[in-house]
């Protein structure tokens, strides 16, 4: 599978988040359930069929985190430096009405849709490899959407 990259930070998070799922949420669920087991019959208990569930999602989670982890790769954003746009960059651009928009291009995992950007989203993709002064052209499904690189920054 191919590596994708995160940030330092990202994983880190990552990493503190299966700690709490794997040491504190999923001990306690299955204490939940066997509790709610031993409260007799299985097919009309909901105490059962929600902790079951809860656990569920807990081990869904844990997977999903554990295959992140597997395939990432770490990326030390503070250590970048230049005026090309690339994985980690604060970027200031302006559209063709001249607003402007901020935002950091960091993974699908870290992003937030607003100031924090996926690196694989339309405008993450458009931007990438773009140095201070150049233009791009991101697809949008409302249409094209021009930008302009004012600035492009790694430390804040």
């Amino acid at each position: 599978m191919e590596k994708k990259p995160i940030s330092r930070a990202g994983f880190d998070a990552l990493v503190q988040e299966l700690k709490d799922l794997q040491e504190n949420q999923r001990p306690e669920i299955l204490k939940t359930v066997q509790w709610a087991r031993s409260l007799g019959d299985l097919s009309e208990n909901a105490d059962y069929s929600a902790a079951k569930e809860k656990q569920r999602q807990i081990d869904k989670r844990i997977q999903f985190i554990q295959d992140v982890i597997e395939n990432a790769n770490v990326i030390d954003v503070e250590a970048l430096t230049g005026n090309r746009v690339v994985f980690g960059a604060r970027v200031t651009a302006e559209d063709e009405d001249g607003n402007r928009m901020q935002c950091r291009i960091l993974s699908d995992i870290e992003a937030d849709g607003r100031m924090v950007i996926s690196c694989t989203s339309p405008v993450g993709r458009a931007m990438i490899g773009r140095c201070v002064g150049d233009t791009c052209v991101v697809k949008l499904p409302s249409g094209e959407k021009e930008y302009e690189i004012l600035e492009v920054k790694f430390k804040d």
